[in-house]
Order: structure tokens, then sequence, then C-alpha cells
């Protein structure tokens, strides 16, 4: 079985970037695309950024949101409305969100259910332009555990799903089990890496990111084999580990990552 999707690259520690140069550094570590999360100020318009993916060979594929829609409040809604007109006219594949941050006291269920009240809603207005928008797992949000995972995609419908691995086995969910299990709502994949994993007695998650393949915490040829079976073929994303210092600007951490892009080439990606 072989698998039909795009890799792209993660520039989740990107600041201000020089985008034309940072981005060929990325075609040439050999990614296909890219997830942009830089601020729009920085971007400019639409049109300009294609010109520069253009200029570089490197698409962009996913844009996120800025804030989660776990929080009403005009000036949030507002902000991501035109972080998704962007996406949109950048004809990216999704357009993905986490939730908000945790909360003093676990989550209760009726939170849980009114956060996903707001992803659709952003969903909604994402649907008026031919955008999907997706729903990112991630630990030391309001969405913190297995269950409140579950109740959470319950109430979605138009809203779709990005598995992190990474996550999902920091929660005790093997990644491969949870790709099956949420097959149906599922539209974007993050890979992931860690060395090591503590828990502060509050709960807390403090893992050692790695980049992917440093440490091989998760099962990268396992996610690969159930992807190829059920036939995926949207944008699995890669994400880099903590930043190396004096050598985490833009460029240097592209042409880095091409040891990440080799290591999933020869797992067969």
């Amino acid at each position: 079985m072989t698998a039909s999707f795009q890799l792209a690259y993660s520039t989740l520690r990107w600041q201000e970037p020089d985008l034309e140069l940072a981005l060929a550094a990325l075609k040439n570590a050999g990614w296909d695309s890219w997830e942009g999360r830089l601020p729009l100020d920085w971007l400019g318009s639409s049109r300009r950024v294609k010109k520069v993916c253009e200029n570089a060979g490197m698409p962009m594929s996913v844009f996120t949101a800025s804030g989660s829609p776990d929080n009403r409040e005009r000036t949030n809604v507002e902000r991501n409305r035109r972080r998704m007109e962007f996406a949109a006219e950048m004809e990216v594949d999704c357009f993905m969100f986490m939730s908000g941050p945790k909360p003093e006291k676990t989550a209760v269920d009726d939170e849980i259910r009114r956060a996903a009240d707001g992803a659709e809603e952003w969903a909604e207005y994402a649907e008026t332009m031919g955008l999907e928008i997706s729903y990112h797992i991630h630990t030391n949000t309001l969405v913190d555990s297995i269950s409140q995972w579950k109740l959470y995609m319950n109430g979605l419908s138009k809203a779709k799903l990005c598995i992190d691995v990474s996550h999902a086995q920091l929660w005790g969910y093997e990644p491969t089990a949870s790709i099956r299990d949420f097959w149906d709502q599922l539209n974007y994949i993050h890979l992931q890496d860690f060395s090591a994993c503590e828990r502060g007695t509050d709960g807390q998650y403090n893992p050692t990111w790695c980049d992917v393949g440093a440490a091989e915490n998760v099962d990268f040829s396992a996610v690969l084999s159930v992807l190829a079976e059920l036939g995926f073929n949207r944008i699995v994303t890669c994400c880099p580990g903590n930043p190396v210092p004096g050598e985490d600007d833009p460029i240097r951490e592209a042409t880095r990552s091409g040891q990440m892009r080799a290591y999933l080439s020869e797992l067969g990606y």
C-alpha cells in the first residue's frame, strides 16, 4: 500500500522570516508545502504571499487561527474571520485551530460542549468560502483527555479534525487506533516527537519535544501504514523539536529540517 498525501512542514516557530528565502530552504529540504501561522500584518495580501510561494516553489497548504473558537468575544471572532478569508484566498486545504487555555479546574462537560458550538460557528462561516476547518488536539488546553476529546468531537458536524499523533499518545490513545476511531471526521494529520514527558502535580504535561524520528516515541511507520490502508489523501505535516540555541532562525531551521524529511522518506512517507 502506498500513501498519496502531501508532506508539509509546520512553521510554528517562525517569527519574522525573510519568507521567500526560508521557503526556498524548505523546498531544498524536500517538503511539498508548508503550514503557515504568521500574523497577517507580516504576511501581507494573499496576492503577495501567493507570489512568494510561487517564486520559492513552496505552496501554503494549511493556515492557522490566532486564538480559539472557545472565545466568543467579537474581536477574537473578527480577527479569525480575517484569517479564514485569507486562508480561503490562498486556497489552502484547511484552516487549523486549537481549543483555548486549560482552566484552573478540570473543564466540565458543558464547557466542552459550548467550545464545540463555537467551533461549529467558525465552520459555518468558513463554509461560505468553500473552506474546511480542522480542530488540532493538544495537551494542556481546555480539551485535555481522551474522554473530553470524544465529547468535543460529538459536538462537531461541520468542523473536522487534525490528529497530532504525539498528543494522542500522551493522552494514552494509541495513534493508529485514534485515526481509525475518528476517521469519518479526520481531514489533517500532525507528526511530532518527544524524547520524554513528565507530569506535574497539577496534571500538566511537560514533554521534551524533539525532531521527528529523534526519539521515535511514536510509531511513525504504523501511522503511515494505517493512513495508506484507509486511503488518506490530504495533508500530513511534520513539526520541529525544541529550538536549537543560536540556530533557531527560520532559514537554518528549514535547512536542518532536511534530516526529518530524510527520516520520513526512509519510512516510506
